[in-house]
């Protein structure tokens, strides 16, 4: 939402120090800011000054052209005819050759203009206004206001009488617009483009835009000043309020001018008068300041007591019992552990490899000792049988 003061000084135009008188802010310039909707509706509003332009219909086919059929190994376009000149034998008529016609000639019944809702029209301008008011906009699109005394900027009715330039730009240079001024004169280059062929050779940026309610002969004075454009209150135009679609043109108010826009434009409470069925838009937050809202006495009255969160008491592990807490405080441990275990396993590996060995050594495959012991047993039990045998033979 656009911000400004509540009252506007009125400067003198023959004396810009001394203060005239003051009025209250028009309730346009506080308008809600919508620079999406300022662009579309200037991309539709300026398309309706546009002029018809096509092709001519015979274009590309005004000459006496025709195939040289097949057998000539070249292509079947239409060529042109003759001989002795570059021209002869070229193709002709097709969208691909040289001088030949265009695919889809372009027709003058394109739909050229645009019908564009009057009242986005109006909201549009009354954005737009409301942007010429703020000097952060103004000075960032481009305008030098460090000379002006404040924004919006209105002077006395006697301006609306000047009738020669020279006395006009007096005024100008008097109210703070002697760098602005400058910039636009700087600013003329020759255009890029074939455009500087076509009667609009040179670019200049634009100046300050005044605003006035009765031609006593302002326009007349105003008209030759390079940038400088005028308009009436009861006819304000997009096209002049935003330039290019872009936010923050300074304007200059005469004092009949501002105190009719709230009879153009009305106020919230109540419609325009002059235009029919129209009321300002309004804002869809009227205090854009989310932290401001929140924290106030009414918002926090109603809410209940914000939910402290349960203390979180930190785990107690012995890094000595655990193994993952040992290996955050130190990530080596994990290394010396691995080396430990394998040092570990070699030297059982090793004490496996001896005891084999010497169990191996012990029951050697193909010793007879165990032979020769299990034998001598068996020797001893036969002879005693054989003993017994022969004295029971006896």
């Amino acid at each position: 939402m656009a911000t400004g003061r509540p009252v506007v000084t009125v400067y003198n135009c023959e004396n810009p120090g001394e203060k005239a008188s003051t009025l209250p802010m028009p309730q346009a310039l506080l308008s809600p800011l919508r620079p999406d909707l300022v662009r579309y509706i200037h991309t539709n509003v300026s398309k309706n000054k546009r002029q018809p332009i096509s092709v001519g219909a015979k274009v590309g086919y005004e000459t006496a052209a025709e195939s040289w059929g097949t057998g000539r190994a070249v292509a079947r376009v239409p060529r042109a005819p003759g001989g002795g000149t570059h021209r002869s034998g070229q193709g002709a008529f097709g969208n691909m050759c040289r001088g030949g016609g265009m695919f889809s000639p372009t027709k003058t019944w394109r739909r050229w203009h645009r019908r564009v809702n009057v009242t986005q029209k109006r909201h549009a301008v009354a954005s737009a206004l409301a942007a010429s008011s703020l000097p952060p906009l103004v000075m960032a699109r481009g305008h030098r206001i460090g000379q002006v005394a404040e924004l919006p900027l209105v002077v006395s009715d006697s301006l609306e009488s000047q009738t020669k330039t020279k006395q006009a730009v007096e005024i100008l240079k008097k109210i703070g617009c002697t760098e602005e001024l400058q910039r636009v004169i700087d600013s003329k280059k020759v255009r890029a483009g074939k455009g500087k062929m076509r009667n609009r050779r040179y670019t200049m940026r634009r100046g300050p835009l005044v605003v006035y309610n009765e031609d006593n002969g302002i326009v007349r004075a105003m008209r030759n000043i390079p940038g400088v454009e005028t308009a009436c209150v009861t006819r304000l135009n997009l096209l002049k309020v935003a330039p290019g679609g872009t936010l923050g043109r300074f304007i200059i108010w005469t004092e009949g001018a501002f105190k009719k826009m709230n009879e153009m434009y009305g106020t919230l409470k109540s419609g325009a008068p002059m235009k029919k069925g129209y009321h300002l838009p309004r804002a869809q937050m009227e205090n854009a300041d989310i932290a401001r809202i929140i924290n106030s006495t009414e918002v926090q009255s109603v809410l209940r007591p914000k939910l402290e969160a349960p203390k979180k008491f930190a785990l107690k592990q012995n890094a000595l019992r655990n193994r993952q807490v040992m290996e955050k405080l130190n990530p080596a441990c994990a290394e010396a552990q691995a080396a430990r275990t394998q040092a570990s396993g070699a030297e059982k590996r090793k004490a496996r490899e001896a005891a084999s060995k010497e169990h191996n050594k012990k029951h050697k495959r193909g010793d007879d000792t165990f032979y020769k012991k299990l034998m001598k047993a068996f020797e001893a039990k036969a002879k005693e049988g054989e003993a017994k045998d022969e004295e029971e033979d006896e």
